[in-house]
């Protein structure tokens, strides 16, 4: 992508990245009634639109549909089925280019100069381009995001790929192990098991280990269903000809070996040692409660100043830091960061389970006419409330979780209390109906599960 009207010398704002964050903060900064540059060295989208979470959604999708159709015969239905794999990398292109165009339009119609190139701090007013341009400007946000972490003794080349690589393929392999265990690995993993690949995980602790047990157990145990390997306890040794050797004398089978174990701040040749900008002792940008930075004139959001590293974070913290930028008195205050992965079954958290005061109530799916319908009983909604009745973290292990978990999310932002959810109406039959279904049993009168005999708010 070239320069969208004419290359300004000056701007009341310089973004540098085009990813979620970029973008969104670009967009708002001009509807504030900024002049705005935004820089970007590859696809407006970043990794988000083109190589992370709408490709790795858009896979799952197709997977789960060809997985679903070959496993249908308790709903009457059956036939052999095959998998174009070109075709389907075909649609997974087309849905990125198809977003990135899009953010380009917009990006056009807010007035919103957009650069292709690399750009690197000259001062704290001015920015250096690949081409020797200089832009002046009066503000600036660090929206760069984060780049995956490679392994000592197995950097990327070859078959030893990154997630990008990974979601990038257009074949699918007969086998494939997968150094990680965090929630990229898990999605992986899942995706190519229902396509036919047979997928090793190699894992230091185990899957998921930081989230809720009850939780993985469920998702841990569809992934065994699917013929997901998962060695627990063990580190990678070697990999050569198509075959990784561990620690513990065991070898696996991997066509493509994907490496999944982070990712890292993206600073490289930013020129931040020519400004006022401070790093932390992990090379994350350093910004307090209105992203901005030690440097008066210069702000920072998304992955590049930290955990946790999601899209949407990304996007709220692009609207907060463009209208500080802009001289609005705003602050990334929310309470509350709903997150996401994209496993079987679907696990979504928001607030915290665990707590002085703290009461969790798990209602099962098994008492759901929805999930009943569909053959998807294999969950749960957990949901903690305070002394208070406060409504303080939902985690929802369920189809659609993806979806339910923003009413959680909104829920605890507004200071919902539980009698707020149980006396909503939620439409049926819908896996919405869980948030419905707990807070009832959260207050003591459960209606479709059977708890044993409670009374008032026990």
């Amino acid at each position: 992508m070239g320069v969208v009207g004419s290359l300004p010398e000056n701007a009341d704002l310089v973004v540098i990245g085009g990813g979620v964050g970029g973008y969104v903060a670009a967009i708002r900064a001009s509807q504030l009634g900024m002049s705005v540059v935004l820089v970007e060295k590859e696809k407006l989208g970043g990794h988000c639109l083109n190589y992370a979470c709408i490709p790795s959604k858009t896979l799952i999708h197709i997977a789960d549909l060809f997985y679903s159709a070959q496993h249908a015969d308790a709903f009457g239905i059956s036939g052999k089925l095959s998998m174009d794999a070109k075709k389907m990398h075909a649609w997974r292109m087309s849905v990125s280019e198809k977003l990135e165009s899009g953010v380009g339009s917009l990006c056009k119609l807010n007035g919103v100069e957009v650069i292709k190139g690399e750009a690197s701090f000259a001062s704290s007013e001015r920015l250096m381009l690949t081409d020797g341009t200089e832009i002046t400007f009066k503000k600036a946000i660090i929206a760069t995001g984060s780049e995956p972490v490679s392994l000592k003794g197995f950097e990327f080349g070859g078959d030893i790929i990154d997630y990008k690589q990974a979601l990038s393929l257009d074949y699918i392999p007969a086998n494939m192990a997968i150094i990680g265990a965090g929630y990229v690995a898990v999605e992986t993993a899942t995706l190519y098991a229902k396509l036919g690949c047979k997928v090793h995980i190699i894992a230091r602790s185990d899957v998921l280990s930081k989230f809720d047990k009850d939780a993985v157990a469920l998702v841990k145990k569809r992934m065994k269903e699917l013929g997901v390997e998962i060695h627990i306890g063990v580190e990678p040794a070697s990999y050569a000809a198509g075959s990784l050797s561990l620690d513990n004398g065991e070898s696996v089978a991997a066509e493509k070996l994907v490496v999944a174990v982070g990712l890292s701040p993206y600073t490289e040749g930013l020129g931040l040692e020519k400004t006022k900008v401070k790093l932390d002792s992990k090379g994350f940008v350093k910004v307090d409660g209105s992203l901005r930075t030690d440097d008066e004139n210069i702000l920072a959001v998304g992955d590049v100043i930290g955990q946790p590293m999601l899209a949407h974070k990304s996007i709220r913290q692009g609207v907060i830091s463009a209208e500080v930028a802009s001289g609005i008195n705003s602050a990334f205050d929310n309470v509350v960061i709903p997150s996401v992965i994209f496993s079987d079954p679907e696990m979504a958290m928001a607030g915290e389970l665990e707590g002085e005061g703290i009461k969790v109530t798990k209602f099962p799916l098994s008492g759901l006419g929805r999930a009943v319908a569909l053959g998807k009983t294999e969950g749960f909604i957990k949901i903690a409330i305070d002394e208070d009745g406060i409504v303080r973290g939902v985690e929802i292990v369920s189809e659609d979780a993806n979806a339910l978990i923003s009413e959680a999310a909104l829920a605890i932002e507004m200071g919902a209390s539980i009698e707020d959810i149980a006396d909503t109406i939620h439409p049926h039959p819908t896996f919405g109906e869980l948030m419905q279904e707990a807070a009832e049993a959260a207050l003591g009168r459960p209606v479709h599960f059977f708890y044993g005999k409670m009374s008032g708010k026990e």
